[in-house]
């Protein structure tokens, strides 16, 4: 027996296939669509029967690039999808740009610049209405005028460089200022401070805050507890064992992101000199660990309506006359751990590693 050539299976019926199922031309079933007087009740009904059992679906995307308009969405372009800022920062766009038909596009670069100017790339091809981009290093030209063609760009988390753009940022300097002032007021002298690279906006702004605190109360800053490196719990671990392992360790550190924070949190779980700690970004359950903990916390989903509301301007027709602007989300600090105000971490319960 020979095999019968199966026949590809269309997936998306097209406007197409409504014509041909109702006998009518194409145009007829756009001006069906659009509810055009000019068809008569009777043609109308059989191209609503048609297109409810093909199950069509307007292809608004296909259209609107058609009549030069946008694909009506928005580009949100991040660096690691599995730090849960990203997922609040997103959060915020779309509550936003929802409001206004559009959808957020979300691409994850993953810390590379190569990949990052891709992917940028890739958006405009798709005619986005304008992206929100938490960028990668100090290159920013690929998100200039010219690269851009006239789409807008909004930064967030740190400022744009060499290119002038808005901006929405967190005060990195105040919170940490705030924090680390709060352990200094405890009687903390030998504080040690794991951080991002100075190379990262926000990680040379936290440091900056550190410095200006530990200045303000005449404290020497030691370098042998400055640590910098990337936003890996592991190695956050790793780095706060070895400053525990120290001959005359810390007894306070500041942890400048929620995932130095959880790897400094590991590190102190095992037996060894207690330490108290200070970081920065809320993480889950902060609160109900009933440690003693100062977490400087912010609202990254605000962050994410304000970059949402400038870009909106942008697209506005008056857009383009706007000089560039800089928004500032404000810092607070919590405090949580038991009664009585002891922020050493004396029996700290060992956490998993899985």
């Amino acid at each position: 027996m020979t095999a019968t050539p199966l026949r590809a299976k269309r997936a998306v019926p097209t406007m197409r296939d409504v014509a041909a199922l109702a006998g009518v031309s194409t145009m007829t079933v756009s001006r069906t669509l659009h509810d055009d007087p000019r068809i008569t009740d009777e043609t109308k009904q059989r191209v609503r029967v048609a297109l409810s059992e093909l199950r069509y679906v307007r292809n608004d995307t296909a259209r609107n690039l058609r009549i030069g308009r946008g694909a009506g969405a928005v580009g949100l372009v991040v660096g690691n999808l599995a730090n849960p800022f990203y997922s609040q920062l997103a959060l915020g766009i779309g509550e936003v740009v929802e409001q206004y038909g559009l959808t957020v596009m979300l691409v994850h670069a993953s810390g590379d610049h190569n990949r990052e100017v891709r992917l940028v790339a890739d958006l405009l091809s798709r005619r986005v209405e304008g992206i929100v981009i938490a960028p990668e290093g100090d290159d920013h030209r690929h998100l200039g005028p010219g690269p851009m063609h006239g789409t807008p760009v909004v930064f967030v988390a740190r400022p744009p460089s060499g290119i002038s753009a808005d901006c929405v940022l967190v005060d990195d300097f105040a919170g940490t200022k705030d924090a680390t002032g709060r352990l200094i007021a405890r009687g903390h002298t030998n504080i040690a401070f794991v951080g991002l690279p100075p190379t990262v906006w926000s990680g040379a702004e936290r440091f900056r805050g550190f410095a200006a605190a530990m200045a303000d109360a005449q404290l020497r800053l030691n370098k042998r507890y400055v640590r910098y490196q990337q936003s890996d719990v592991m190695a956050a671990e790793r780095t706060v064992r070895s400053l525990l392992s120290l001959a005359k360790p810390p007894t306070a550190l500041f942890a400048a992101n929620n995932r130095n924070m959880i790897g400094a949190l590991r590190a102190a779980s095992d037996a060894g000199p207690p330490i108290a700690l200070a970081g920065f970004d809320a993480f889950e359950l902060a609160d109900m660990l009933g440690l003693p903990l100062i977490v400087v916390s912010y609202d990254a989903v605000d962050l994410g309506r304000q970059a949402a509301r400038l870009l909106l301007e942008r697209v506005n027709a008056d857009g383009a006359k706007l000089p560039a602007r800089r928004v500032i989300v404000p810092t607070w600090v919590a405090e949580y751990g038991p009664p009585g105000g002891q922020y050493h971490l004396l029996h700290l319960p060992r956490l998993s590693r899985d």
